[in-house]
């Protein structure tokens, strides 16, 4: 299999990973043919990337970091959740909070235990879901990113656990926006804006009384905008006045943000949303956190066509976790293009000499 943006997927390519929604549920099922109606109703629902079939490349396997049964109970926890809260805004109710902690607790314990069976996990696009809100899978992504990055960081489970609940529920004071501010598709004005700037401070005060929830995970949604040179929000804090946990949040954020589509913006890929990230390093966000993350994600993931520095292309087939920006290839075509009747397998960790210069579109 192969990964390609569904903006340019050729119409006739089969799916080589079905396409859920959020409820678990098969919507397009591997092997089906992806016509241009299809690719439409995918790009509509979100949906930037997918994997299709190659014959050169149906050996490739891409093994998800969670199993699809704690994904789609994560997902049930955030969406009851945040749309009970949409709700309730909606009709200035009061907001019943007495099992949340417990819930999303529960939650958090299955995924860190998913992530806790194999140490050497890297994040990568790999989940094909259609989103009938942005805000819930990012929820969930963040939360994973944060869980593999604190393993990786050397927390404690209780730590591990601190750390996920803020993540998981790091973004729920948006549920206090309205929908016509949180879901517009072109730029906010200053005023909008400035609605949307408060969402930090209404997750705070959402969660900081609920019984099972830390008060620092609460923290966590208080401070994930912070930067550490005091351009943030809500308070402007710097550097070491930001929690480390909300610094961790931060980043993996802006990552999840850039790499997911949006209603105004189509997804970037991870190398590019990288790029951006370590360009920030040392100034909005904490340099030795930016290279911790940077190896513990699949910057070109399994399945991506890559050009190489020979002038060669080919197609991202297994990770180098010690170097991910270095992965192993499977060169398929040559400098001018042409298939290669043998495609043969180079591993840019010990081929120095070779890069990744570009992804083929």
């Amino acid at each position: 299999m192969r990964l390609v943006s569904t903006s340019a997927c050729p119409p006739g390519s089969r799916l080589a990973r079905s396409i859920y929604n959020e409820a678990g549920l098969v919507l397009v099922g591997e092997h089906v043919e992806l016509t241009e109606s299809i690719l439409n109703r995918l790009r509509r629902h979100g949906i930037a990337f997918v994997y299709i079939h190659d014959e050169r490349t149906d050996d490739i396997v891409v093994q998800d970091v969670i199993s699809e049964e704690t994904r789609r109970r994560a997902m049930q926890e955030i969406r009851n959740t945040f749309r009970q809260l949409m709700d309730n805004r909606r009709r200035t109710q009061v907001w019943n909070n007495v099992q949340v902690g417990k819930q999303f607790k529960d939650v958090v314990t299955m995924i860190l235990d998913e992530l806790d069976t194999n140490a050497q996990v890297m994040m990568m696009l790999s989940d094909l879901t259609i989103k009938d809100h942005y805000l819930f899978q990012h929820s969930l992504n963040v939360c994973l990113y944060a869980g593999i990055v604190g393993m990786a960081h050397g927390y404690t489970r209780d730590e591990l656990t601190t750390l996920t609940l803020g993540a998981i529920l790091h973004d729920i004071g948006k549920t206090q926006v309205p929908d016509e501010i949180l879901l517009k598709p072109g730029r906010l004005t200053p005023e909008e804006f400035e609605i949307i700037k408060k969402h930090p401070t209404d997750g705070f005060t959402l969660l900081k009384d609920i019984p099972n929830i830390p008060l620092l995970s609460a923290h966590c949604a208080l401070q994930h905008h912070e930067r550490m040179d005091g351009s943030g929000y809500p308070r402007g804090l710097r550097n070491d006045e930001i929690h480390e946990y909300a610094q961790w949040i931060g980043i993996v954020d802006v990552y999840d943000a850039m790499t997911s589509d949006r209603v105004y913006r189509e997804a970037i890929l991870p190398h590019q949303a990288m790029e951006t990230i370590a360009r920030l390093a040392g100034q909005k966000f904490d340099p030795e956190k930016v290279a911790l993350f940077r190896n513990k994600i699949a910057i070109y993931p399994i399945g991506l066509p890559v050009r190489l520095s020979t002038g060669e292309s080919g197609v991202v087939v297994d990770l180098n976790g010690a170097s991910s920006d270095r992965p192993v290839v499977r060169v398929l075509s040559d400098a001018e293009g042409r298939d290669l009747s043998a495609p043969y397998e180079v591993d840019l960790s010990k081929n120095l000499y070779i890069s990744i210069v570009g992804v083929v579109r």
